[in-house]
This record gives structure tokens, C-alpha cells and sequence, in this order.
């Protein structure tokens, strides 16, 4: 396979608002020596899916919110169909659930849409080359999630399957979910409960794991490989 740095790279663009994707094709084709080709735009999830796993483009420019899923959505329903695609978000949020959540989802990198068109096209075929690709103040929200005390050691996992042996079914899989990145109502969504049932069940978890908030959560979580 050719180096990415030496020949064209195909990008699929992702976003359910049409002015936006083309202005996201003007500043990649302006972007002359970036040679970067947008093969195809999709506006739903559904769409999208349909579209990476049918193209096999190098990178998937992807937003994080849309009315039917966003992102994570994407990642989910292309799971393994696309080996070789890479996605970078591009996305108006910068809140840390959104990173966190859609770097957990698969995504290399994430960057805010008030990147110029020069940065954009740049950071796309870092993304294509392997690298991981994050506005300046973001690579923060990634480095403290993902950064974590040693491992469990194989040989003592007794107290660690006595703490998920205090929760419920339905609290492991709010668990998984809210360390994820999830919002609550996200959760609601996919595990089809109300908004009120998630923070119900959050709440129950926190207490029993003695844990104090969302972050130590999805630090527990992560510790312990459950996401």
C-alpha cells in the first residue's frame, strides 16, 4: 500500500447539515496539495454506514451530533466492515463526554469546526497515516480519561467481581454505557428506559462502587477493562 503522504487519500464527509459539507469540500479542494478527494457525503446514520463500508474511504470526516444517532452510531454500525478507514470528528462541541465518548467509539482523532481549512486538510492525513489528531485544548480531556492506574493484577480479581456481584443487570449495562462517554439520554435510548430510570440507576452505582461522580466512574470502569 502506498504511502498516504505520497498519494491521494478518498474522504467521506458526515454531517446531517448540507451548507456545512460543502463548505467542508470547498476548503479540502482549495487545500490543493493535500490531495484530498471527497467521494461521498451522507446526512443520516444510516447513510453513512451504508456508504464507508460500501467506499472503504481512508478517512470519515465525522460529526458527533445528528438527529438520528451521530457518530458513535456511525462507529457502531460499521464496527468492523471498514478495516482500513479512519475517522477523525469534526464537531461544534467541545464538552468532554462528546470526546471522550467518540474516541472510545474508534474515532483517531477529534477536532472543533472552527479549525481552518489548511489545519483540516492536515489533520486528515495524519489521521490516515496513523496518527491521533486532536484540537490543542481537547488532547487534555483524552490524556486524563485514558491515563490510569496499573492494571488489576490477574492473580487478585476477587474484589473486583464482588464490586460488579453488588450491581444489577441493567446497572452493569448503565455502567458500560455512562463510562463510554454516553449522555443520559443516550443510555435512555439504547437501553430503552426513561431519563429519570438512568440517573436512578447511576446514582445506585456510584453509591455501591463508593464512587463520587461520572469521572470516577469511567475511570473505575476503565481500570478494570469493562469499556
Amino acid at each position: 500500500m502506498a504511502d498516504p503522504a505520497e498519494r491521494r487519500l478518498t474522504v467521506v464527509l458526515v454531517d446531517d447539515h448540507r451548507l456545512f459539507r460543502a463548505g467542508v469540500r470547498s476548503e479540502l479542494a482549495a487545500s490543493a496539495d493535500a490531495g484530498l478527494d471527497v467521494v461521498g457525503e451522507a446526512e443520516t446514520v444510516a447513510e453513512a454506514v451504508a456508504m464507508v463500508l460500501a467506499l472503504q474511504p481512508d478517512v470519515v470526516l465525522l460529526d458527533v451530533h445528528m438527529p438520528d444517532g451521530g457518530g458513535r452510531a456511525v462507529l457502531s454500525g460499521v464496527g468492523a466492515g471498514a478495516p482500513s478507514s479512519r475517522f477523525l470528528a469534526l464537531s461544534v462541541s467541545d464538552a468532554v463526554e462528546d470526546v471522550i465518548g467518540v474516541i472510545r467509539g474508534g474515532a483517531r482523532g477529534y477536532v472543533t469546526k472552527s479549525i481552518s481549512g489548511t489545519d483540516l486538510a492536515d489533520a486528515v492525513r495524519r489521521v490516515a497515516g496513523g496518527d491521533a489528531v486532536f484540537s490543542p485544548r481537547l488532547a487534555g480531556f483524552v490524556l486524563d480519561a485514558f491515563s490510569s492506574s496499573p492494571p488489576v493484577p490477574d492473580d487478585a480479581p476477587a474484589a473486583d467481581h464482588a464490586d460488579l456481584d453488588r450491581l444489577t443487570a441493567r446497572e452493569r449495562d448503565v455502567l458500560r454505557l455512562i463510562a463510554r462517554g454516553y449522555t443520559y439520554k443516550e443510555v435512555a435510548a439504547e437501553l430503552f428506559i426513561s431519563g429519570k430510570t438512568v440517573e436512578t440507576h447511576v446514582s445506585s452505582v456510584l453509591r455501591k462502587l463508593q464512587l463520587s461522580n461520572r469521572r470516577e466512574l469511567s475511570r473505575w470502569a476503565a481500570d478494570r477493562r469493562l469499556v
